[in-house]
Protein backbone atom coordinates (compact mmCIF):
# COMPACT_ATOMS: atom_id res chain seq x y z
CA UNK A 1 0.00 0.00 0.00
CA UNK A 2 2.00 3.27 -0.88
CA UNK A 3 -0.03 5.16 2.17
CA UNK A 4 -1.26 5.14 5.10
CA UNK A 5 -4.99 5.35 6.02
CA UNK A 6 -6.25 5.05 10.14
CA UNK A 7 -9.53 5.30 11.86
CA UNK A 8 -8.05 6.40 15.53
CA UNK A 9 -10.71 7.72 17.61
CA UNK A 10 -10.28 8.00 21.78
CA UNK A 11 -12.26 8.71 25.28
CA UNK A 12 -10.38 10.42 27.03
CA UNK A 13 -11.13 11.08 30.70
CA UNK A 14 -9.52 12.94 33.49
CA UNK A 15 -10.46 14.43 36.44
CA UNK A 16 -9.15 17.61 38.79
CA UNK A 17 -6.89 17.08 41.00
CA UNK A 18 -9.16 15.03 44.74
CA UNK A 19 -11.72 15.20 42.39
CA UNK A 20 -12.04 18.84 43.33
CA UNK A 21 -14.91 20.59 42.02
CA UNK A 22 -13.32 23.66 40.08
CA UNK A 23 -15.18 23.28 36.78
CA UNK A 24 -17.61 25.53 37.55
CA UNK A 25 -20.72 25.60 34.65
CA UNK A 26 -20.33 29.25 33.95
CA UNK A 27 -16.71 28.74 33.49
CA UNK A 28 -17.06 24.75 31.11
CA UNK A 29 -17.76 25.68 28.01
CA UNK A 30 -14.64 27.70 27.79
CA UNK A 31 -12.91 25.04 28.98
CA UNK A 32 -14.38 22.93 26.74
CA UNK A 33 -13.41 24.94 23.49
CA UNK A 34 -10.07 25.62 24.72
CA UNK A 35 -9.43 21.80 25.36
CA UNK A 36 -10.54 20.66 21.90
CA UNK A 37 -8.61 24.19 20.58
CA UNK A 38 -5.35 21.97 22.18
CA UNK A 39 -6.47 19.23 20.60
CA UNK A 40 -6.58 20.31 16.90
CA UNK A 41 -3.33 22.43 18.18
CA UNK A 42 -1.62 19.27 18.12
CA UNK A 43 -3.07 17.85 14.87
CA UNK A 44 -5.95 15.77 16.21
CA UNK A 45 -9.70 16.30 15.77
CA UNK A 46 -11.82 17.69 18.63
CA UNK A 47 -15.54 15.81 18.08
CA UNK A 48 -16.19 16.38 21.72
CA UNK A 49 -15.52 17.53 24.85
CA UNK A 50 -18.04 17.41 27.63
CA UNK A 51 -17.44 17.01 31.59
CA UNK A 52 -19.13 18.63 34.72
CA UNK A 53 -17.06 20.15 38.26
CA UNK A 54 -14.57 17.65 38.66
CA UNK A 55 -13.91 15.70 35.25
CA UNK A 56 -13.69 16.28 31.69
CA UNK A 57 -14.32 13.80 28.69
CA UNK A 58 -13.04 14.37 25.60
CA UNK A 59 -13.60 12.54 22.42
CA UNK A 60 -10.98 12.95 19.89
CA UNK A 61 -9.73 11.61 16.78
CA UNK A 62 -5.41 11.29 16.58
CA UNK A 63 -3.14 10.19 14.06
CA UNK A 64 -0.54 7.14 14.00
CA UNK A 65 1.79 9.75 14.70
CA UNK A 66 0.12 10.56 17.86
CA UNK A 67 1.70 9.10 21.16
CA UNK A 68 -1.44 8.82 23.61
CA UNK A 69 1.08 9.79 26.68
CA UNK A 70 2.42 12.64 24.72
CA UNK A 71 -1.46 14.23 23.54
CA UNK A 72 -2.38 13.81 27.74
CA UNK A 73 0.45 15.41 28.89
CA UNK A 74 0.31 18.21 26.20
CA UNK A 75 -3.46 18.45 26.80
CA UNK A 76 -3.36 18.24 30.76
CA UNK A 77 -0.45 21.01 30.54
CA UNK A 78 -1.42 23.58 28.61
CA UNK A 79 -5.25 23.34 29.97
CA UNK A 80 -3.66 23.51 33.57
CA UNK A 81 -1.70 26.50 33.00
CA UNK A 82 -5.12 28.23 31.16
CA UNK A 83 -7.46 27.13 33.56
CA UNK A 84 -4.99 29.02 37.04
CA UNK A 85 -4.72 31.74 34.54
CA UNK A 86 -8.58 32.50 33.88
CA UNK A 87 -9.52 31.38 36.91
CA UNK A 88 -6.81 32.97 38.85
CA UNK A 89 -6.88 30.05 40.68
CA UNK A 90 -2.57 28.98 41.50
CA UNK A 91 -4.04 25.68 43.56
CA UNK A 92 -5.61 24.23 40.49
CA UNK A 93 -4.42 20.89 39.00
CA UNK A 94 -5.51 17.53 36.77
CA UNK A 95 -5.03 14.17 38.52
CA UNK A 96 -2.20 12.54 37.58
CA UNK A 97 -3.68 9.80 35.78
CA UNK A 98 -6.42 9.71 33.12
CA UNK A 99 -8.79 6.92 31.10
CA UNK A 100 -7.93 6.00 27.68
CA UNK A 101 -10.72 3.93 25.56
CA UNK A 102 -10.51 2.95 21.86
CA UNK A 103 -13.93 3.58 19.70
CA UNK A 104 -14.64 3.07 16.20
CA UNK A 105 -15.74 5.64 13.57
CA UNK A 106 -19.68 4.12 13.86
CA UNK A 107 -20.03 4.86 17.40
CA UNK A 108 -19.05 8.46 17.39
CA UNK A 109 -22.41 9.93 17.00
CA UNK A 110 -23.58 8.18 20.59
CA UNK A 111 -20.29 8.61 22.11
CA UNK A 112 -20.66 12.40 21.31
CA UNK A 113 -24.15 12.78 22.47
CA UNK A 114 -22.63 10.68 25.56
CA UNK A 115 -19.82 13.24 26.21
CA UNK A 116 -21.89 16.62 25.48
CA UNK A 117 -24.70 15.12 28.02
CA UNK A 118 -22.37 14.94 31.24
CA UNK A 119 -24.81 17.09 33.09
CA UNK A 120 -27.68 15.14 32.73
CA UNK A 121 -26.02 12.05 32.77
CA UNK A 122 -24.43 12.57 36.59
CA UNK A 123 -28.02 13.58 38.23
CA UNK A 124 -28.23 9.39 37.85
CA UNK A 125 -24.47 8.29 37.93
CA UNK A 126 -21.94 9.38 40.53
CA UNK A 127 -18.29 9.63 38.45
CA UNK A 128 -16.59 6.79 40.17
CA UNK A 129 -19.80 4.50 38.76
CA UNK A 130 -19.19 5.77 35.39
CA UNK A 131 -15.67 5.20 35.21
CA UNK A 132 -15.61 1.56 36.66
CA UNK A 133 -18.25 0.93 34.13
CA UNK A 134 -16.01 2.13 31.18
CA UNK A 135 -13.10 0.02 32.52
CA UNK A 136 -15.13 -3.02 32.65
CA UNK A 137 -16.86 -2.40 28.84
CA UNK A 138 -13.47 -2.18 28.14
CA UNK A 139 -12.23 -4.82 29.54
CA UNK A 140 -9.55 -3.25 31.30
CA UNK A 141 -8.02 -4.51 34.38
CA UNK A 142 -8.03 -2.56 37.48
CA UNK A 143 -7.95 -2.54 41.74
CA UNK A 144 -10.45 0.07 42.99
CA UNK A 145 -7.97 0.58 45.79
CA UNK A 146 -6.03 2.58 43.50
CA UNK A 147 -8.63 4.02 41.47
CA UNK A 148 -9.20 7.19 43.73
Amino acid sequence: MPSTHSSLHYHLVFSTKHREPWLRAVFRPKLHAYLGGTIRGIGGVAHAVGGVSDHVHILAGLTPKHRLSDVMREVKAESSRWIKRELLSPGFAWQEGYGAFTLDAGNLRPASEYVLNQESHHRQSTFQDEYISMLKRGMVEFDERYLW
